[in-house]
C-alpha cells in the first residue's frame, strides 16, 4: 500500500542537507556551550553563529532570538512571561476562541490561578478576527494581546500586522504564535508581524522536531517560566541542543525567505482536492475556512462530515494508506470536537468529524487522485 502524506501541518520530514548540517554536532562537536575550557568554547562560537544566521533572516538583533525546544513553549513563555511582566499595570488579557492549546491553556492557567482576566474574541465563519474586536476589547488594564498568524486547522491567515500596529499604539504587547505561518507565506522581516513576541517551530518547515524559537523585541524582557542556568541571556535556563539549533538555522535559511509550501506549488492541488469535495455537496462533506485563496494557507483543506466522526474518517483513510489529521497533532486521541470548527457557529456532532488535509512539497497530482478515488467510497461506508 502506498503512503499519502497530507499532514503537512503536522509535521514535515526532516530535509536530507539539513539533517547532513546537523551530524557534526551529534558527534565530533560535543561540548555544552557554557563550559569555558575549548571544546565548550567551540560549541559557544557555533551556537552564536547559529543566533547570527537566524537574526540575518530575521533581520533582527541577535540578542532578539531566543531558542526554546519548539512552539509549545514558545508561545508559554511568551504568555507567562509577558502576563507576569506586565501583572503590575494590569492583569487583562486578549486572545481569540481558535488559538492552539499551547496560548489557550497558559491563557486558561493565568485565569484560574493567578487572577488574570482573559477576554476571547470571535471570529466569523470563516475564521477571522476583527481588528474593531481586538480594539473594542482593550482596556486600561489590558497588557497583552495574543493571536495565531494563521489558523493550524482550517488554515485562515488573520490581520496581525494591523492588529499588531493597533497594539503598539496603545502601548499593549501584542505576540503572535507564527509556528503554521513560517515556510508557508511570503516572509521579509520579522517586522512585518508588528509584533513583541513571535513564536516558531522547525518541525513545520522541515527542520528538527524539539527546536523552535521565540522572537522578543528588544528591550523586552519577560518572566522566565524555566530556571536554573543563565542560558539564552538568562531568558531560557537549560543546556541549549547545539545539533537542533543548527538543524533549526539550516531549514530557516532554506525554506523560509523563498517558502517551501509556496502557493504556486501546493496551491493548484489543494484547490484541485477543495473543488473535488465541494463537488460531493454540503450533505456528504462541508468545506471550512476562508473561499478566498489570499486569506488562507495554499496548502490546508479542511472539511466536516454529517453524520460521522473524526476518529472513523481518519481510520478509514489510513487504511487507504492517506494520512490526514482532525486539527491539531497536539490534540490527537482527544474525544472533544475541534474548538476551532465549534468557533465557526457549527453544531457539536458536525464539529466532531473535521478532517484536515495539509499538502507539502512531495505532494503529487498522483496522490490527489488517489483521495479522488478513495474519498465517496469511504464518505458513503462512514
Amino acid at each position: 500500500m502506498r503512503t499519502i502524506y497530507l499532514d503537512y501541518n503536522a509535521t514535515t520530514t526532516l530535509d536530507p542537507a539539513v539533517r547532513e548540517a546537523m551530524l557534526p554536532y551529534l558527534g565530533e562537536v560535543f561540548g555544552n556551550p557554557s563550559s569555558v575550557h575549548h571544546v565548550g568554547r567551540r560549541a559557544r562560537a557555533l551556537l552564536d553563529d547559529a543566533r547570527d544566521r537566524v537574526a540575518q533572516v530575521w533581520k533582527s538583533k541577535p540578542s532578539e532570538v531566543v531558542f526554546t525546544s519548539g512552539g509549545t513553549e514558545s508561545n508559554n513563555l511568551a504568555i507567562f512571561g509577558a502576563a507576569r511582566l506586565r501583572r503590575e499595570q494590569g492583569r487583562h488579557i486578549i486572545t481569540t476562541s481558535i488559538e492552539h492549546h499551547a496560548v489557550l491553556h497558559p491563557c486558561e492557567y493565568l485565569r484560574k490561578k493567578e487572577g488574570f482576566e482573559v477576554t476571547y474574541l470571535p471570529v466569523d465563519a470563516e475564521g477571522r478576527v476583527s481588528i474593531e474586536a481586538v480594539r473594542a476589547a482593550l482596556r486600561p488594564d489590558t497588557v497583552l494581546v495574543s493571536v495565531m498568524a494563521a489558523n493550524n486547522e482550517i488554515g485562515t491567515i488573520q490581520p496581525v500586522a494591523a492588529i499588531g500596529r493597533l497594539c503598539r499604539e496603545r502601548g499593549v504587547l501584542f505576540h503572535t504564535d507564527a509556528v503554521q505561518w513560517f515556510g508557508k507565506e511570503p516572509f521579509a522581516s520579522i517586522d512585518q508581524f508588528n509584533a513583541d513576541l513571535v513564536s516558531i517551530c522547525a518541525h513545520k518547515f522541515h527542520g528538527p522536531k524539539g527546536a523552535g524559537a521565540l522572537y522578543i523585541r528588544s528591550p523586552l524582557q519577560p518572566d522566565p517560566i524555566l530556571f536554573g542556568g543563565g542560558h539564552e541571556n538568562e531568558r531560557r535556563a537549560g543546556t541549549e541542543n547545539v545539533a537542533s539549533i543548527i538543524g533549526f538555522a539550516e531549514a530557516l535559511e532554506k525554506f523560509v525567505p523563498q517558502p517551501v509550501f509556496a502557493a504556486p506549488s501546493v496551491g493548484p492541488l489543494a484547490e484541485r482536492l477543495r473543488q473535488f469535495i465541494g463537488s460531493l455537496g454540503p450533505a456528504r462533506a462541508r468545506l471550512h475556512g476562508p473561499t478566498a485563496a489570499s486569506e488562507r494557507l495554499a496548502n490546508t483543506v479542511a472539511f466536516t462530515v454529517p453524520g460521522a466522526d473524526s476518529i472513523m474518517l481518519l481510520a478509514a483513510l489510513d487504511m487507504e494508506g492517506i494520512c490526514a489529521s482532525s486539527g491539531s497533532a497536539c490534540s490527537a486521541g482527544s474525544l472533544e470536537p475541534s474548538h476551532v470548527i465549534l468557533a465557526l457557529g457549527v453544531e457539536k456532532n458536525a464539529a466532531n468529524s473535521l478532517v484536515r488535509f495539509s499538502l507539502g512539497r512531495e505532494t503529487t497530482a498522483e496522490d490527489i487522485a488517489a483521495v479522488e478515488h478513495a474519498l465517496p467510497t469511504i464518505l458513503a461506508r462512514v
